[in-house]
Order: structure tokens, then C-alpha cells, then sequence
């Protein structure tokens, strides 16, 4: 008989508790929901958790890579050295710049960028190098900000799936010029959507919070609070990137509860290690690498469709037929439409992103998730390839 659950295991589904709700009650009941008082609290909380100089909450992981390329000043005709295991944002941001992007292949152990491939790929064009710390394992920093000093070369990290991650004891997100961060539904904290942009730069970080709300000199809560009335003027023409208090507040106790989260994503991802280890095509994640903390955000697999007797795709079918919820994280952005046929990219050109994107397979990982939960996802995956 085929395993069976009562409900469908949805993938990525947040732990929102009760503080939470209270705490977004709170808001609207406050008469404030645009961008004011809690959006501060919350900066300065992940601040304070990331050890970062200077940040920026924003609506969307996009948003401040966005913010960043533009104050770093990228323009047509430069060149972003980045990794094509991402979401297409990664890659989208440099070309709603009219920039280029450099794909560069990744490490197939860890579906990172490759840091000894990146220096072949530097040409008198190139102004950044972009590297994702990919399902949460930081990428090698030292290699990749070594290159860039050599070469004079700006670093964006995007750290979308990395708010917990450190690297020989730093936050990721904070080793660059600038880090990104996401609040997606699916992240490890969540205000619904939303993002924030690091910095050590006092300046940029001014020009971000300003270029983010309009590039007006007055935000609405220094306007319209009980403090005197500002007058604004536009000191550039910005964009509407702000995030609200009505999400801040959906964040704003999950703070505090990111390490115990995680301990528990730790346990899960430790369970799912030990009873598919042995499981006849699943290969599973590299460990962590030394002096390095993996934020455990994704749980990928790599799919051998001859040893298991089944396509990744095919498995992702029967998963979702004995209510398991799965991802693809990432079909490589190379492959793409839009990128093949506006940059000339084929197939064969990064042989080992394709080779991930062939095989790789996200399992359900969350906070939310219990030890029964991860049993029957091992349990119907066991059912579809040995029965």
C-alpha cells in the first residue's frame, strides 16, 4: 500500500506563531501600516543579528540588488561575473541595467560558484562579481573577494537563502560592498515579501534608503507622524522599494526565534541525511565546509534517473501524488528563453550547471516541519523507487 497523510505537505510553508499575528494586529490597530516606526525596529534587529554596518529594509531581495548595482553604477556595456544556479532575479537585475551577465559554471558538490573559474571570465568590462550563497552554504568568500581586489572589481552578494549562513565567522550578505537578503514566504523569516540591502558604506547606505522611497528627502512617517511637518524635495528619481510596517511587523519577533529555527531545520535536514544515505539513486548534500555556518534553507537532492529508475521530474510527479510539495532550485539561467536567445547562450556551454539542473530536486524544510513530517517524505520516496 502506497504511504498516506491526511494533508498535503506544502513546501516552504512558514512557521508563523502567535506573537506574530499579534504583533501585525498591533500595527493596524496603531493607525500606521506605510513604512514608519517598526520598519526601523526591524532594521535594527537584523542589524544587530547580522553584525552588518548599515541596512536598508526594502520590499524585495530584487529590489536591493537592484539599489545596489545602481549605486555602485553599473551601465551598458559593463559586465557581472555571476553564477547561473540562481532565480532569474540574480541575473535580471543586471540587465534591467543594460548590463551583461557572465555566467560562470559552479562546483557540482555544492552548486556554488566556482571561485577558480571566475578570473577566465574577467574581461576590461567587468565591474562586479555576484555570488549566491546557494540553499544557504556561504560561497568562498576569501577566493572570491581576493579576485575582486586584484582586479578592482565590486562584490553584490546575494544572500537571499542565507540569513543565518557565516563564513569563518562572518554573516553572509556582510563580506562585500553589499549583501541581499529575501522575506519571501518560503525564507527562514518571512514578512510575506520583502528584502534588505547591507552595506559597510555610510553613504551608499543613505543613497539606498533614499533611492528606495522615490528619492524623496522626507519619508511619509517624517512627514505626517506627531512630529513637525517636513517639506520634501526629489533628490533623484527613485523608485517604490520600501517596506511597510505591516510586513516589518509580520518579521519582527521571528528575530529572535532564527536560531532555534534553524536548530531545528538542522535536525530535519540530519534525518533526511541518515535514512536516504543509503537510498539507490539520491545523492545528498555536500556537509558544510569547515569554519562555515549553512543556514540550511533548501534541501536538495541529486536525482540519477538510471540508478533510481526514475527521472527527477518523475519523481517530482509522484511526490505531489502522495501529498508531498517539492522545488527545482535552480534550471540553470542559461538555458532560459530570454537568455538564449538575447545572449546566445547553449546548452554544453556550463556542463556541470546542467548537470544539476538535470538532477536537482528540493525536499520540504522548515521550522514548521516535525520528525513524522520528514519520515513520510523518506517514506513515499522509498515507496516510488523500490517498490
Amino acid at each position: 500500500m502506497p504511504p498516506n497523510r491526511p494533508d498535503f505537505l506544502i513546501f516552504g510553508s512558514p512557521l508563523i506563531l502567535e506573537e506574530d499575528i499579534q504583533e501585525v494586529i498591533d500595527t493596524l490597530k496603531s493607525g500606521w501600516i506605510g513604512s514608519g516606526p517598526k520598519v526601523k525596529y526591524f532594521e535594527e534587529g537584523l542589524k544587530k543579528f547580522l553584525g552588518s554596518d548599515h541596512v536598508v529594509a526594502v520590499n524585495s531581495c530584487t529590489s536591493a540588488l537592484s539599489l545596489a548595482l545602481e549605486i555602485i553604477g553599473l551601465k551598458p556595456g559593463d559586465e557581472v561575473v555571476t553564477t547561473p544556479i540562481t532565480f532569474p532575479a540574480t541575473a535580471n537585475v543586471i540587465v534591467h541595467r543594460g548590463a551583461t551577465p557572465v555566467f560562470v559554471d559552479v562546483d557540482v558538490a555544492t552548486g556554488n560558484l566556482d571561485a577558480e573559474a571566475i578570473e577566465k571570465k574577467i574581461t576590461p568590462k567587468t565591474k562586479v562579481i555576484l555570488p549566491v550563497h546557494l540553499a544557504g552554504r556561504p560561497c568562498d568568500m576569501n577566493k572570491i573577494t581576493a579576485i575582486a581586489q586584484a582586479y578592482k572589481l565590486y562584490v553584490v552578494e546575494d544572500a537571499a537563502h542565507a540569513l543565518e549562513a557565516e563564513y569563518q565567522g562572518l554573516s553572509a550578505g556582510t563580506m562585500g560592498d553589499f549583501g541581499a537578503f529575501s522575506f519571501y514566504p518560503t525564507k527562514s523569516l518571512t514578512t510575506g515579501e520583502g528584502g534588505l540591502l547591507t552595506t559597510k558604506n555610510q553613504a551608499w547606505a543613505h543613497k539606498a534608503r533614499l533611492l528606495s522611497l522615490h528619492g524623496i528627502s522626507a519619508n511619509a512617517w517624517e512627514r505626517y507622524s506627531d512630529s513637525k511637518y517636513r517639506h520634501y524635495e526629489t533628490l533623484f528619481p527613485g523608485y517604490k522599494y520600501n517596506l511597510t510596517d505591516m510586513q516589518a511587523a509580520l518579521g519582527l519577533r521571528q528575530i529572535g526565534r532564527l536560531k532555534k529555527n534553524l536548530q531545528q531545520r538542522i535536525l530535519i535536514w540530519e534525518l533526511y541525511d541518515s535514512l536516504l544515505g543509503e537510498m539507490p539513486g539520491i545523492q545528498t548534500p555536500a556537509k558544510p565546509e569547515p569554519r562555515t555556518v549553512h543556514a540550511r534553507h533548501l534541501y536538495t537532492i541529486y536525482v540519477d534517473e538510471k540508478k533510481a529508475g526514475i527521472s527527477r521530474d518523475q519523481l517530482m510527479i509522484r511526490l505531489q501524488e502522495l501529498k508531498v510539495g517539492t522545488g527545482v532550485h535552480y534550471t540553470a539561467i542559461h538555458l532560459h528563453r530570454f537568455y538564449r536567445e538575447h545572449f546566445g547562450f547553449q546548452e554544453g556551454s556550463l556542463p556541470r550547471a546542467e548537470w544539476i539542473s538535470q538532477r536537482t530536486l528540493s525536499l520540504p524544510l522548515t521550522a514548521k516541519m516535525t520528525r513524522e513530517d520528514a519520515e513520510y517524505v523518506v517514506e513515499a520516496i522509498r515507496f516510488i523507487l523500490v517498490q
